[in-house]
Parts: structure tokens; C-alpha cells; sequence
């Protein structure tokens, strides 16, 4: 019960906090935001980005073709975050990570389910992982522990939350001021979930198999 009424606290402080960076910076704001979200998993992407939706497109009756480059401007936060996860693990090991996830409250149980995961899937897991609620953050860090590489990281990073930020703008979009609905509606829609995962696997082998950077998943401790 008092994690279920901090959660409340904090998403009534990340949307009041929102609405003063979006009035600021706009596109910027919504990045950095996500930037704190992948690197500590405290902040709900469904609030975030439903109100970017809302508040930057649909307010504005802007097009609906600024949901792609709001997606970009997302992702590129998505990553950054991520990446600060990725880091941190990587170059801390588990000591660290087990400390630093009491100070954000991430029950260490979850981490360990999420690195069994990752062993089984590798990137996979770290691609498709982005669209699925409880993992998304978390999947970071067995990355980094198993020392994934970091280019293959940072590609299958990037097209999963690219997927899922564009699809959640469009949904805050689509519905308006009724925005605060896709958190409530993604936790009964698998649909939703299996097709973020879907279009995030067809972009990312379309990409790697034309990227001549691409490197294999390698978890050994070289």
C-alpha cells in the first residue's frame, strides 16, 4: 500500500512537473524527461508522452505528422537514458546496481528476473522489452552487466522505444484531453503491446541487415 500511494505521488508530481517544462521547452522537455524515466525508471512513459500527445500536437492542431518527429525527439531521450542505465551497470556490476536500485525502489527480485530474461532472449529482449510496462527500464541492466555490446545496445534501444514513444504520442493525440486513458488501457491491451513489439522487430532486423556496424549479441565478460 505505501509503494501503491508513492507511485500515485510521484506520477502527481511528474504531471505537474510536465506541463510547466512542455509550456517551456517544448519537444526538449519531453526528451529530457524520458531521459530521467529510462535512467531511473520512476517516471510512467504513459503519462509522459500521452500528454505530449495532448498537450504539444492536439492543443495546437499542429498535424498529426509531428507524432514521427515528436517520436524521434522521445526516443533520442529514450536512449540517452537508457544508456546512462546501461553504463552504470556495466561499469558498476551488481553491488552497485543493487544499491543504487533500494534508493529508487526497484525490488532487486525484478532485476534478477529481467537478467535471466536477457540471457535467454539477448537483444531481443532489450528490443522488444521497450514496449512492454515493468520491463522497459529495467532490461537495461542486464545488458549492461552482461556486457552487450554497446552499439548492438544502442540499435535495439533506439527502435524499440522509437516504436513505442510514436505510438503512445499518437494515442495522447488521438484521444485529447482524454489522454490519461492509455495508462489504464495498456494494462488490459495485448493487442497494443504485441503490436508495438511487432513493428519494433520488422524495423530492427530491416535496419541491421542493411547496417554494416551491426555486431551480435556477445554476453561473455571480455
Amino acid at each position: 500500500m505505501e509503494n501503491t500511494n508513492l507511485i500515485t505521488e510521484l506520477e502527481t508530481i511528474i504531471l505537474s512537473a510536465a506541463l510547466t517544462i512542455y509550456d517551456a521547452w517544448g519537444w526538449f522537455g519531453v526528451a529530457a524527461l524520458l531521459v530521467f524515466e529510462n535512467a531511473t525508471g520512476i517516471t510512467p512513459s504513459e503519462i509522459i508522452l500521452g500528454l505530449a500527445g495532448w498537450m504539444l500536437i492536439s492543443e495546437h492542431q499542429l498535424s498529426p505528422l509531428m507524432i514521427p518527429i515528436g517520436g524521434l525527439y522521445a526516443a533520442i531521450g529514450s536512449v540517452l537514458g537508457a544508456s546512462i542505465a546501461y553504463w552504470v551497470a556495466r561499469l558498476g556490476g551488481r553491488p552497485l546496481v543493487d544499491k543504487l536500485a533500494r534508493w529508487v525502489r526497484i525490488d532487486p527480485a525484478h532485476i534478477d528476473r529481467a537478467e535471466t530474461q536477457f540471457h535467454r532472449w539477448g537483444a531481443g529482449l532489450v528490443l522488444v522489452g521497450r514496449v512492454i510496462p515493468g520491463i522497459r527500464t529495467l532490461v537495461s541492466i542486464p545488458a549492461g552487466l552482461a556486457r552487450m555490446p554497446f552499439l548492438t545496445f544502442f540499435i535495439a534501444t533506439f527502435i524499440g522505444a522509437y516504436v513505442w514513444c510514436t505510438l503512445l504520442i499518437g494515442a495522447g493525440y488521438l484521444l485529447g484531453h482524454e489522454w490519461a486513458l492509455i495508462s489504464a488501457y495498456l494494462k488490459q491491451s495485448l493487442p497494443f503491446l504485441l503490436t508495438c513489439g511487432a513493428l519494433a522487430l520488422v524495423l530492427y532486423f530491416w535496419f541491421t541487415r542493411r547496417s554494416p556496424v551491426y555486431a551480435p549479441v556477445r554476453l561473455d565478460n571480455e
